[in-house]
C-alpha cells in the first residue's frame, strides 16, 4: 500500500463520473511517461487504473472517491480508494473460470495481469482499496 507520509503523492478526489476516465488515464500516462516506462508498459498502466477506476463508478455506490499516484526512479505506484459498499475479496476469482462471480467483473483480472503487485482489501459495506505497482522493465 501508498505510504502517506511520502513527499512524492499526487492525490486526487474524484466525482464517480464515467467522463473522468480519459482525465484519469492521461494522467496516469503522463506520470509513467516521466519515470521512463516504454509505450506498452504505459498502456498496462493506463489500462490497470481505468479498470480500477471504472470498478468504484460501477459498485461502489458513491459520490467521490480518492485516486493516488506515487513514483520512484523505476516504478509507479497507484491506490484507488472508496468508502462504498465494497465486496468480500475471497469471492474475486478467476473470472475465465467462474461463471458465477459476484463481485465486479474482469477488472481485477485485468488489473492482476498488466500490474507487478496489486493487493485488493475491501470489506462488505465498508469501502475497497485496490494497490497497484508497475516496475519499469519487468515484462521484458
Amino acid at each position: 500500500m501508498i505510504n502517506y507520509s511520502q513527499k512524492n503523492i499526487i492525490k486526487m478526489t474524484l466525482p464517480t463520473d464515467p467522463k473522468l476516465i480519459s482525465v484519469i488515464r492521461m494522467t496516469a500516462s503522463s506520470i509513467a511517461n516521466h519515470i521512463g516506462f516504454n509505450i506498452e508498459e504505459i498502456e498496462d498502466v493506463k489500462i490497470a487504473v481505468s479498470e480500477a477506476c471504472t470498478n468504484v463508478i460501477k459498485y461502489s455506490n458513491v459520490d467521490t472517491f480518492d485516486l493516488y499516484f506515487s513514483s520512484g526512479e523505476d516504478f509507479i505506484e497507484v491506490q484507488v480508494e472508496d468508502e462504498g459498499a465494497g465486496c468480500n475479496p475471497s469471492q474475486i476469482k478467476d473470472p475465465l473460470f467462474d461463471e458465477n462471480r459476484s463481485c465486479g467483473g474482469l477488472g481485477i483480472y485485468i488489473i492482476k495481469t498488466l500490474m507487478d503487485d496489486v493487493e485488493v482489501v475491501s470489506h462488505e459495506e465498508n469501502g475497497t482499496i485496490i494497490y497497484m505497482k508497475k516496475i519499469i522493465g519487468r515484462d521484458e
